[in-house]
């Protein structure tokens, strides 16, 4: 066999094929052919190159996002919903807190302004007409940026406290009766949606969660 026969026969043994001669043959044609050896070393290191050759891979980054994303069992959409929901909680105690606001300057404003209302005690029922108005005030500021309902739950909460035990007090005492206080109720009921609405707007809740605690009991 030539050298060109030997080195296509050593080529498709190199491919895994049949080189359609003995091996022996092959292996003796190299021992005594230095050229053919040559040849083959880099018939070697070409097809050891191409082998290994990394194949391209596309990146799929983009899609993968993509598709985690719009996935509605995912965690970015179970994210989206929270978020909606908190949204319409935040909504709906701005408006109660608003609604709160405008009940109590409907009260306190004809005491305030006319003595509307007033059987005893003139003076007295228009300073505490207005602790209400600045209290309804309050309650307006915060549903109108509910951001910063937080820095009035202290106020509330302890306004709502005090009433508590001095109705309490009163009642325990016989110096009134329970169905004058009930209104003071009003006062708990609106130092809770502010506490709620200062925590669903991102105010810090541990002090407040305390302070609520004790308001409710």
């Amino acid at each position: 066999m030539t050298c060109d026969e030997i080195r296509i026969a050593l080529s498709a043994r190199l491919d895994g094929e049949d080189p359609q001669a003995p091996a022996a043959r092959l292996d003796g044609h190299l021992a005594g052919c230095a050229a053919c050896r040559v040849w083959l070393a880099r018939a070697e290191q070409v097809t050891r190159a191409v082998r290994v050759q990394p194949a391209e891979v596309p990146d799929l980054t983009a899609a993968v996002l993509a598709a985690v994303a719009a996935d509605p069992r995912g965690p970015a959409a179970a994210r989206r919903r929270a978020a909606a929901a908190a949204r319409g909680r935040r909504q709906i105690l701005r408006v109660a807190v608003a609604v709160a606001a405008v009940a109590q300057l409907a009260v306190a404003l004809p005491i305030l302004l006319a003595g509307f209302g007033v059987a005893v005690d003139p003076h007295t029922s228009r300073e505490m007409a207005s602790f209400d108005v600045a209290l309804a005030v309050g309650f307006a500021l915060a549903a109108y940026r509910p951001e910063r309902a937080q820095a009035f739950v202290p106020v509330a909460f302890v306004l709502a406290v005090c009433l508590a035990g001095t109705s309490a007090v009163d009642i325990a005492n016989s110096t009134t009766l329970l169905v004058h206080e009930i209104g003071h109720l009003a006062a708990v009921v609106q130092a809770v949606l502010l506490w709620a609405l200062g925590r669903v707007s991102g105010g810090r809740a541990g002090p407040v969660s305390t302070a609520a605690a004790a308001g409710r009991g």
